[in-house]
C-alpha cells in the first residue's frame, strides 16, 4: 500500500474517479497503470481537531492494509463525512467493507 500525498493526485481523482457512498464515508476510485493501490484519505477539520484526526486516519490505513483484500491497479481516496469520527474500529472496518464491496459490486456490473 502506497498513500497519495500530493494535492493535484486528489483532485485528479476527484475529477475523473468513480464515486460511491456509504454513511459516513466517499469513495473515489480512478484506474492506474501501476500494480500497487495508492491510497489517501480526506478528513476535513470540522470533524474534528487533529488528534482526532489523526486517530481516524490511523485507523483507516489499518484497516486497508490489514483486513480489506483491495484490487491493485487503483487509485484511492476515502473522503470521511461528519459522524465518521464517532466510530470505533469495529464499526470502521464494517463501514468500509460495505463501501468496498459496494465498489465492487458497481464495477462488476
Amino acid at each position: 500500500m502506497h498513500s497519495l500525498k500530493k494535492n493535484k493526485e486528489f483532485n485528479y481523482i476527484y475529477k475523473k474517479g468513480e464515486r460511491v457512498s456509504s454513511d459516513n464515508f466517499t469513495l473515489f476510485v480512478v484506474k492506474s497503470k501501476f500494480f500497487d493501490y495508492r491510497i489517501g484519505f480526506s478528513i476535513n477539520k470540522k470533524l474534528g481537531k487533529a488528534n482526532k484526526r489523526n486517530l481516524l486516519k490511523r485507523r483507516l490505513k489499518e484497516i486497508c492494509r490489514k483486513e480489506l483484500k483491495i484490487a491493485p491497479y487503483r487509485n484511492y481516496v476515502v473522503l470521511a463525512r461528519n459522524e465518521a469520527i464517532k466510530l470505533d474500529y469495529r464499526e470502521l472496518l464494517e463501514e468500509m467493507k460495505r463501501l468496498f464491496g459496494k465498489y465492487e459490486k458497481k464495477k462488476a456490473l
